[in-house]
C-alpha cells in the first residue's frame, strides 16, 4: 500500500527556517551576477553568462550529474546545452573529462544519492516542475525520491519552501540570439527577467 506519510510537523517546521535560506540563496543568482557586474559599472555579457553556465555544466558532471541535471544546474535548457556540446569541441571534451573524473571517484548519474541531486531536485521543483519529473531529472525513481523525502524532514522542508516560489512555467536561461521570435501580440512583461549586455559581433 502507498504511504504518503510526512515526518513529524515540528521536525519540518524546526528545519524550514534554514531550507527557506537555501533555497533563496539557490535561486539568487541573477541577482548575485548583476550585482557583481555593477561593481564594474556594467551588465554581465553574453559570453561572460555563456561562460559561467558552461562552467557550472562542468562542475555538475564532475559531481556524477547527467546532461539533464547538469542542465538544470546551471539553469540553462537542455536543448541549449546539447548545441553547446555539438558545436564546441573544447567544451565537449571538457565535459568527458569531468564525467571521467566523476566515475573515476565512484559517482555515476543516479547512484550513489549525493547532495548534488538534491541540489537540482530543489532547483527543477524552484522552475515548476513536479517532484516526479525532479527526480526523473537526477536519474532517481520517484518512489526511491520519495523513500527520503518519508525519512528527512529536511529534505521535506526544501520542497516545501521550493513549491512555494516556483512559477507556473519552468524558467531557464536562454540567451536572446536562441529565443525564437513569436508571432501575434507582444506578452506582459513580468517583474522577472535577467539584464545582459549583448556582445557585438
Amino acid at each position: 500500500m502507498y504511504e504518503s506519510k510526512r515526518p513529524d510537523a515540528e521536525s519540518v517546521k524546526a528545519a524550514l527556517p534554514q531550507a527557506e535560506q537555501v533555497v533563496e540563496w539557490l535561486t539568487a543568482r541573477d541577482r548575485t551576477e548583476q550585482t557583481i557586474g555593477a561593481s564594474l559599472g556594467r551588465l554581465p555579457g553574453e559570453r561572460e553568462v555563456r561562460l559561467a553556465r558552461m562552467a557550472d555544466v562542468l562542475q555538475a558532471t564532475a559531481q556524477g550529474l547527467g546532461p539533464r541535471a547538469a542542465a538544470v544546474w546551471a539553469g540553462v535548457p537542455d536543448h541549449l546545452l546539447q548545441q553547446w556540446l555539438a558545436n564546441d569541441v573544447d567544451f565537449a571534451a571538457a565535459v568527458r573529462a569531468a564525467s571521467a573524473l566523476a566515475s573515476v571517484n565512484g559517482l555515476e548519474p543516479g547512484e550513489p544519492k549525493t547532495p548534488a541531486m538534491i541540489r537540482v531536485v530543489i532547483l527543477a521543483m524552484t522552475r515548476g516542475e513536479s517532484f516526479e519529473t525532479a527526480s526523473e531529472v537526477v536519474g532517481l525513481s520517484p518512489y526511491k525520491l520519495r523513500k527520503l523525502w518519508h525519512a528527512s524532514p529536511t529534505l521535506v522542508a526544501l520542497v516545501d519552501a521550493a513549491r512555494r516560489i516556483r512559477p507556473r512555467k519552468p524558467r531557464t536561461y536562454v540567451p536572446s540570439t536562441y529565443r525564437p521570435r513569436r508571432a501575434g501580440p507582444k506578452p506582459p512583461s513580468t517583474s522577472r527577467y535577467r539584464l545582459v549586455q549583448r556582445d557585438e559581433t
